[in-house]
């Protein structure tokens, strides 16, 4: 026999047990959410780099919308969004206001969205091997080790993250 107290405690919980099974996809729904939210990319390339193309896809693959604009030489565009030439790569990006320089990578691009530091934007100088971009079957699995720098209008930078290579 059932009793109403009895009744209480078998909804509260089934309750429980429906809020344990749905919590997971609750938070699985609100995480693809939220990377569907980043911002979108614009790239200034060159139209024959197959590193900015691979570049490009490594930030897709993370969720960014990205456009690009193909141009003979992205010094000139480095240039005009305040990038200081010695941090220079093949391909300069915009992204919700930050410069974006060489080869960096989505997360480290999320980390800079969501900690919104004041800042220039972040820059990989030169072209590492191993680096989102740089890392196709041709460089046969060498990382060369490498920062990514994150940099102020007047130049002055820090190191916003570091890996180390193999």
């Amino acid at each position: 026999m059932t009793t109403p107290n009895t009744n209480r405690v078998r909804r509260r919980l089934l309750g429980a047990l429906a809020l344990a099974t749905t919590a997971p996809l609750a938070l699985a729904v609100t995480r693809a959410h939220a990377r569907r939210a980043l911002p979108d990319i614009h790239v200034y390339k060159s139209p024959t780099c197959g590193c900015c193309n691979d570049w490009i896809k490594h930030l897709q693959a993370a969720g960014f919308k990205v456009s690009f604009t193909n141009v003979p030489d992205s010094r000139f565009y480095r240039a005009k969004l305040g990038m200081p030439a010695k941090f220079g790569s093949c391909h300069t990006a915009l992204v919700d206001g930050y410069v974006i320089e060489g080869h960096v990578p989505a997360n480290d691009i999320e980390k800079l969205l969501r900690s919104r530091p004041e800042a220039l934007g972040l820059a990989v100088p030169a072209m590492p091997v191993g680096s989102p971009g740089m890392d196709g079957p041709e460089y046969k699995g060498v990382v060369d080790p490498y920062d990514v720098l994150l940099v102020q209008g007047d130049g002055r930078f820090r190191v916003f993250a570091s890996y180390t290579g193999k």
